[in-house]
């Protein structure tokens, strides 16, 4: 191991001239990523494979390397939110392969990406861990199968030990150091596809005195002889070549000795069933004048390119135009023909992008062909108008390796109304398609999408910020973001992530007329992108600079009205490219009618709050022989505010206890509730039987016209005693637990909900309650789960009741609000109220 570590040094020190090393190079660890993405496509016959790790900040996962995939297309994918809906991040979170067959599936799963994507393609994400560390995913991406079918059983197996294997050799690189530093700035590996060599190579030395020739394998196979067969002569390997071109050979390789001067020549080989194949012989003298044999010897190589160099000669002969595509779109070749179509020289676009040269090529629509092309790795034809008034069809034809196309002019009439880029169909005239105006690459849709649906999510103005600064820090690289609100005509910091408080600070209460990059932003609606400090301090000379680097200021304006400004810092300088600056432009529209519609809400909520802790009792009356107390737990998603309530009335020698609950989660409800409250009170202290008091409320909730419903448990108790009066109006069953811990639900009757019929009944029921015995009044939100009943759901409590009980009141009414507070996203708030007869049980 030790010797093999030194040797991998070695040849990493000596491959150093070949570029600057670049930030977090590791070369066991690139070594093992190669493998390891090279592999899985060959495992799964994917025409795509990426690694993804974990970016040091853990926000991120960033393309480590990729095979077969163009570095046109990493750009818009390079960092993918941990969060984000994404199969690659959704496998690194659950821990599981996420297996998507074909274009069906993964616009039923991952809708936002086939949107972005568009294409017929079948992927499979996996995992790359070992043990309990996950160090990213592996991907891959294949053809869609016409039967709908992805990986079999068995590949997937293959591609989740692939995974695993790639897992444990990143542990054992960590643990020894040899990992390296990983984050954004490091350069991906990209690796081509392997594939089969299109020219065959061969190796020669030849001593011209002595007939003596050293050739390799490969050589002896282009010749057509067994290597175990050559006797290392050159006469042997010259029967093999068709006699008349010997005498110009050897006449050629004369002149190259004497003359010091490269040998280069054409050679017909004789296949052995009357035809042959033309080969090129290169050679050059030894650079060695000290040696006097080096002058009777010739070095060089056969290069053998099969039938290939005759289909060159052939495809230049033909009047339509033929051209090759490297996977980056870049043109590798083309033939004359495409240079009269496409009126330009083919040294202008040759190793371009045609779109890049030919302004009547420009519209993104016809790079989304080949996109499309590319990603689905099915032929694509469409039609593209060369001005003035001449329309092409070209088809493109991918393949692992790169796409082949050809263009020709259209012989038949084209529809007027026929738009660029439109799609040939089989039988019939082109298919006319609009683009849109200014279609993004790969990627810019989805970040648009993306940050777009985890907006519509947020409720307050810091779920947004918390939306924003998920997407926005991860997707484009930045560390720093600070989002400020107008209040007043003034800047506000709403929040922040990554700054100093103590920077942001000085800039609290800035008005809008002050001359910074904030506020510039904002008042004359365009965002600011600064890419280095110099840049900023030309401006601005005398700000104070933060710890970044890079800035983007973006405007936040909704309905032509300034909301605020978003603040996007980079650590290092940072580049801004107009796809860049023309995404970052959209998503501040986004941020900003997210933000000023959180920020009404932020504002109904904050007069819904103060008008439910208004009316909700803040203290308890004492109450000699009794011992009561209460709990409100508003909800965990939406308005976080309702309409359940409890209360506590002295009626002379009794004592009315009643919880209810108002439909809905806003300020209606939390008025309802308030009228409800208000009209139990007084129809409780004016003496009114317990059925009474409920038939009365609902009564005048019908007079209000009522455009909610409300259910409550009214009871009636009396101290010494313990009689104790109950009516239901839709509510849930109280519950009873008893001196020795036996726990039940009371069964009483109950009338319908308030709100529904002015001359409903409300039955009312009477029982006794002996000393130590605990009355227990709540609403649904204290029970209600998912994807149960609610009978179970009562009956859960019940036990739970009865388990809990024992101690002190209080603690029992915390131990029932934690049990209920177990799941993170409760639809509902909670009211509950316990009242306990002195006894020998549970004290208050």
């Amino acid at each position: 191991m030790i010797e093999g570590n030194v040797s991998t040094n070695r040849v990493a020190s000596n491959l150093q001239p070949f570029g600057a090393a670049s930030v977090g190079e590791a070369p066991e660890r690139d070594d093992a990523l190669v493998s390891a993405v090279v592999g899985a496509v060959e495992l799964t016959g994917a025409h795509t494979g990426s690694v993804f790790l974990l970016s040091g900040d853990h926000r991120s996962l960033v393309v480590a390397a990729s095979c077969g995939t163009p570095p046109s297309l990493l750009s818009g994918w390079r960092r993918i939110p941990v969060n984000s809906r994404l199969p690659v991040a959704e496998a690194y979170r659950c821990g599981r392969m996420v297996h998507l067959a074909g274009a069906e599936e993964t616009m039923r799963r991952f809708p936002q990406l086939s949107v972005a994507l568009p294409y017929p393609f079948g992927s499979a994400s996996v995992p790359v861990r070992a043990g309990e560390r996950t160090f990213g995913t592996m991907a891959v991406v294949w053809t869609a199968k016409p039967d709908g079918t992805g990986l079999s059983r068995a590949q997937r197996r293959r591609l989740r030990s692939a995974a695993d294997r790639l897992g444990t050799t990143l542990a054992g690189l960590r643990a020894r150091g040899a990992f390296g530093e990983y984050d954004e700035r490091t350069l991906p590996v990209v690796v081509p596809l392997p594939s089969t060599p299109v020219i065959r190579v061969g190796l020669f030395d030849w001593n011209l005195d002595t007939g003596a020739l050293t050739a390799d394998d490969e050589l002896c196979a282009i010749f057509g002889m067994p290597p175990r067969e050559f006797d290392g002569r050159a006469a042997t390997l010259a029967t093999m070549i068709e006699p008349a071109d010997l005498p110009g050979f050897r006449s050629a390789a004369r002149a190259a000795v004497q003359e010091r001067h490269v040998l280069a020549h054409c050679l017909r080989i004789r296949d052995g069933r009357g035809g042959h194949h033309t080969v090129e012989l290169w050679g050059r003298m030894p650079e060695s004048p000290d040696c006097l044999e080096a002058s009777a010897h010739l070095v060089g190589a056969v290069l053998d390119s099969g039938s290939r160099m005759a289909a060159v000669a052939a495809i230049e002969r033909l009047a339509d135009g033929f051209f090759a595509l490297s996977p980056d779109g870049r043109l590798a070749y083309a033939n004359h023909s495409l240079e009269n179509l496409l009126r330009v020289r083919l040294d202008e676009l040759l190793g371009r992008r045609p779109w890049d040269v030919l302004p009547w090529l420009a519209d993104p629509v016809y790079e989304d062909r080949y996109r499309a092309a590319l990603v689905s790795q099915h032929p694509v034809s469409f039609l593209v108008r060369r001005p003035p008034d001449t329309w092409l069809v070209f088809s493109l034809h991918p393949g692992a390796q790169g796409m082949t196309g050809w263009a020709a002019p259209v012989r038949q009439p084209v529809p007027a109304e026929t738009g660029p880029g439109a799609i040939l169909t089989e039988g019939g005239p082109p298919a006319s398609w609009s683009p849109p105006p200014a279609a993004p690459r790969v990627g810019s849709l989805y970040r648009v999408l993306t940050l777009g649906s985890a907006l519509t999510e947020a409720v307050t103005a810091h779920e947004v910020f918390e939306a924003v600064a998920e997407q926005l820090l991860p997707a484009f690289g930045g560390q720093k973001l600070a989002i400020a609100v107008v209040e007043e005509r003034r800047l506000r910091l709403l929040d922040q992530r990554g700054y100093s408080k103590r920077f942001l600070a000085r800039f609290e209460g800035t008005p809008l007329h002050a001359r910074l990059p904030v506020t510039d932003a904002l008042t004359s609606g365009a965002p600011l992108f600064v890419e280095s400090r110099e840049e900023l301090l030309e401006t601005y000379p005398w700000i104070r600079v933060s710890p970044s680097n890079s800035w983007a200021f973006l405007p936040l304006i909704a309905s032509n009205r300034p909301v605020g400004v978003c603040l996007l810092g980079f650590d290092d300088v940072h580049r801004f490219p107009d796809e860049e600056r023309g995404v970052l432009t959209a998503l501040g529209g986004l941020i900003a009618q997210a933000l000023e519609r959180a920020r009404l809400y932020d504002a109904e909520f904050a007069l819904a709050r103060g008008l439910q802790n208004a009316l909700l009792p803040h203290r308890l009356p004492t109450l000699p022989g009794l011992g009561v107390t209460g709990r409100y737990l508003p909800a965990t998603r939406g308005m976080d505010i309702g309409g359940d309530w409890y209360d506590v009335i002295p009626t002379g020698d009794e004592v009315a206890l009643i919880v209810g609950d108002v439909e809905g989660h806003n300020v209606a409800a939390a008025a309802a509730m308030g009228q409800l409250r208000s009209a139990v009170r007084a129809f409780a202290t004016a003496g009114h039987r317990p059925s009474d008091v409920v038939a009365n409320t609902n009564r005048l909730h019908m007079d209000l016209d009522p455009a909610l419903l409300a259910s409550c448990c009214y009871a009636r108790l009396h101290p010494r005693s313990g009689v104790v009066r109950i009516v239901r109006a839709g509510h849930l069953p109280p519950l009873l637990r008893l001196p020795d811990g036996q726990a039940e639900i009371l069964d009483v009757p109950g009338g319908p909900l308030l709100g529904i019929d002015a001359a409903a009944h409300f039955p009312e029921s009477e029982l006794r309650l002996v000393p130590g015995s605990v009355l227990a009044l709540y609403t649904d939100g204290l029970i209600e789960r998912r994807d149960s009943d609610i009978g179970s759901d009562v009956d859960r409590l019940r036990a739970s009741l009865a388990r809990m009980g024992g101690g002190r009141l209080e603690d029992l009414a915390d131990a029932l609000l934690r049990d209920a507070c177990r799941s993170a996203d409760r639809a509902d708030d909670i009211a509950l109220l316990l009242t306990e007869r002195a006894g020998s049980g549970p004290s208050q």
